[in-house]
């Protein structure tokens, strides 16, 4: 954790863009309700396949136009490098100077298709384009990305968007500080050293965070998912439950020397708040 400690901190909410006019509303609630805690950036999701292109773009061009830093997601499977290349434009001519590259994934039964396989690719492309103009985040997975064959690629893949020019990295959620401390560990070896800042999902349902994670591969501790599918119906129990176990985890995090929290707020405001007043930040 040695090259984490010395990084400046930087918190951050991401939000995924709305499909209705009553979910835009709720959302720009939210924003001005987190706006308050002065996050680093906000990031705007994107859609499987680019599904949520306008509204992904629509989103970050409200964020920043409200005076805050926005990083709209980038997702490369099934694009071209023109169709990038004007998103890219679009961006820089708005004055956004964040992003977040991904591979990300297609739509449920559509074939594999685009010019790029890999977020390294992406990354390369949009330092090829741009220069130095974005700073680019990648992600990160501690407890291994699910189609990894093996953890040495994992982290191999990980060192290679590095080498093609990403300034920092958000993980997938988890619930194990242990994961992303030996994750860390494990590319420090391979000699990377640029911020690497845990991504917190809050649990406010059970469900939900069991479709979620078994979706992404995150690994809910058995002690966790049983207390949770204890409490049955009781939400109010469940979410209670939930702050205490997410804000051990990021109190945990921050003593490690994690270099600040990117929250996925889920364009809710309340679980997130109370985690930030818990923690005192």
């Amino acid at each position: 954790m040695r090259t984490q400690r010395d990084k400046p901190r930087n918190f951050s909410f991401e939000f995924f863009p709305p499909r209705t006019p009553e979910g835009e509303e709720k959302l720009r609630a939210t924003r001005r309700q987190l706006a308050q805690l002065k996050p680093t950036f906000m990031s705007c999701t994107f859609g499987a396949g680019g599904s949520t292109q306008e509204g992904t773009m629509r989103t970050v061009f409200e964020i920043q136009a409200e005076g805050h830093m926005a990083a709209p997601h980038i997702s490369c499977i099934g694009s071209s490098r023109e169709s990038i290349a004007q998103m890219l434009e679009a961006y820089r001519a708005k004055g956004i100077r964040r992003l977040v590259c991904l591979r990300g994934d297609l739509p449920s039964g559509m074939a594999p298709g685009g010019e790029f396989r890999y977020a390294t690719d992406l990354v390369r492309f949009v330092r090829e384009h741009t220069g130095d103009a974005f700073h680019v985040e990648v992600a990160a997975y501690p407890e291994f990305h699910p189609q990894s064959r093996r953890p040495s690629d994992d982290l191999r893949h990980f060192r290679e968007k590095v080498d093609a020019g990403a300034n920092s990295a958000i993980t997938q959620y988890f619930y194990n500080a242990d994961a992303y401390s030996h994750f860390v560990e494990s590319v420090e070896a391979l000699g990377v050293d640029i911020p690497i800042v845990p991504g917190i999902m809050p649990i406010t349902n059970c469900a939900q965070l069991s479709r979620f994670s078994d979706a992404c591969g995150a690994e809910i501790p058995r002690w966790v998912r049983l207390r949770l599918e204890s409490f049955g119906d009781d939400t109010a129990s469940i979410k209670a439950f939930g702050l205490d176990v997410v804000t051990e985890l990021c109190e945990r995090l921050l003593e490690l020397g994690a270099p600040g929290l990117h929250f996925y707020t889920l364009n809710q405001a309340g679980p997130t708040s109370t985690i930030w007043q818990r923690l005192g930040l």
